[in-house]
């Protein structure tokens, strides 16, 4: 296999990530949030729109921007499809279930996942093109692209759709884990040849996304301890990938860079995260389940700089954004940092509802969704 030419530079029982974090500050001072201090914001950021969702209940949403668009939804059956300029929503359907999981957009076909491991798939207009299911509950994002729907249960499986009429194409089985966390585990593209998943118990793979059968399968970690809590050990956040080399992070495990051809190690270093890594040419950054963000050379993995002053304010998955980091935490605070020192440059608040999905950008807007079901798009100035 060859995928280097053709990779594009971009992002059992279960247990919740906040419910081993964060929810234990009642009983564990260690975990009490970081109170936030004031600082002289370097940039101006501007909110120019908020639009509503649903809320997201129990589940994690995610929003995805394509071009300029952006296509999000909430729990209650809400999708929309929303003008990232301007903030005008362009359509919004009401599915008559509950969704668990949303959204994938290639920027024509929108997919969802709903309970009992209902898939369902828009068309352009946001009406329904085709509705299937999948053996178990969908709590990650789907894929669209490729002439296909690829959905992910919470215990690993994935299964590809052919994107015009739901026919199953295949799937791909992992190892079962008798723990895993119930946290949005997402997929990444690459290109047109595999799709890059994390798994629990550790493992990342490159799967053909003609045959579904594994490229190759690497471990990031390993599990560790003697108690089954102990030895949960999930990649979380979807696999980043620029160029050829996709880079990935485990809870009680490591953070590390793979190369995408082959899946040779590149370099790793002991990490924990609940949530996920950014990745460009010249960095990854991951807060770890301390909600300490940490930055790291993407070449050899040295550690640039680390930043411990949101500790315990339950991080989303960040996003590399010009000379930021920006990452949401669960007071609806949206944070920027330097990526050159990982010191504050600029602090806007949404809701006061969490914010657990990275951040999009469409075209120039910045992108975030609360758990309490709005959107709200952010420019710089």
């Amino acid at each position: 296999m060859n995928l280097l030419k053709r990779f594009a530079v971009p992002v059992a029982c279960a247990i919740t990530a906040l419910a081993m974090t964060a929810c234990s500050s009642s009983k564990d001072e260690r975990r009490t949030p970081t109170p936030l201090t004031q600082f002289k914001p370097a940039i101006n950021v501007e909110r120019i729109w908020k639009a509503d969702v649903g809320k997201a209940g129990r589940y994690l949403f995610s929003p995805i921007a394509v071009g300029d668009a952006v296509f999000a939804a909430g729990a209650g059956g809400t999708v929309a499809k929303i003008d990232g300029k301007t903030g005008k929503v362009v359509w919004r359907t009401r599915l008559h279930t509950d969704l668990t999981a949303g959204v994938g957009s290639d920027g024509t076909l929108t997919a969802v996942g709903a309970t009992r491991g209902g898939v369902y798939v828009l068309d352009s207009n946001g009406k329904l093109l085709w509705k299937s299911n999948v053996a178990g509950e969908v709590v990650s994002p789907p894929l669209i692209g490729n002439g296909l729907v690829v959905v992910r249960t919470i215990d690993g499986q994935i299964s590809a759709f052919g994107a015009e009429t739901g026919e199953l194409k295949w799937v791909y089985h992992n190892r079962a884990e008798p723990l895993n966390l119930r946290v949005s585990a997402g997929m990444t593209f690459a290109a047109d040849a595999a799709v890059l998943a994390g798994f629990p118990g550790g493992g990342l793979a490159a799967i053909n996304l003609k045959t579904g059968d594994d490229y190759w399968q690497a471990p990031v970690s390993f599990p560790k301890g003697v108690t089954e809590m102990e030895r949960i050990n999930d990649v979380t956040g979807a696999p980043a990938l620029v160029g050829a080399e996709t880079c990935a992070v485990t809870f009680q495990g490591r953070v590390g860079c793979f190369d995408a051809n082959t899946g040779r190690p590149i370099w790793q270093k002991p990490f924990s995260s609940t949530s996920g890594v950014a990745q460009d040419n010249s960095t990854v950054v991951a807060p770890d389940d301390w909600s300490v963000i940490t930055a790291f050379g993407a070449d050899d993995g040295r550690q640039l700089w680390r930043n411990d002053k949101l500790k315990n304010r339950s991080l989303s998955v960040p996003l590399l954004f010009g000379p930021s980091v920006v990452l949401g935490d669960y007071q609806g605070y949206v944070h920027f940092l330097s990526r050159d020192d990982g010191s504050f440059v600029a602090r806007v608040k949404t809701d006061g509802s969490a914010i657990t999905a990275a951040p999009v950008l469409a075209g120039d807007t910045l992108v975030v969704q609360t758990s309490g079901g709005d959107l709200f798009g952010f420019r710089p100035r």
